[in-house]
């Protein structure tokens, strides 16, 4: 199964390792686009931090509490390094999640360290 067979999923589990290779799944929103998946963080959480370590990651569509609905699709995953990406991943988790997003960033405001994960088909 590729990144592109999984479609636009409401909510994924995003499988990231610790160096000891233990794994930690973690529900996040996603957006699609043209075969990769992009995620919303702050550069100090600890996917950010294990993705650094580690960019070999698993995705699977799961529900809104994180429980997996479909079969796991290894990927690779990078921090995005501009704030031209960051600024256009936030634009479409926005696009995608309208007024839940609008909700979330009144709540708690736009973190100066936020940062998008991008993550691709394994190649």
């Amino acid at each position: 199964m590729t990144l592109s067979q999984l479609g636009d999923p409401r909510y994924i589990l995003l499988r990231t390792f610790r160096r000891t290779g233990v794994a930690v799944d973690t529900p996040v929103w996603v957006a699609a686009e043209s075969g990769r998946l992009y995620v919303l963080t702050s550069l100090v959480t600890g996917k950010a931090k294990r993705i650094r370590n580690n960019p070999e990651v698993e995705v699977c569509q799961c529900d809104m509490r994180g429980r997996p609905r479909g079969e796991w699709v290894p990927a690779r995953a990078t921090l995005a390094a501009s704030p031209e990406a960051v600024t256009a991943g936030r634009a479409r988790i926005s696009r995608k999640y309208g007024w839940q997003y609008k909700l979330m960033h009144v709540r708690r405001g736009v973190r100066p360290d936020e940062t998008v994960i991008e993550i691709a088909d394994r190649s």
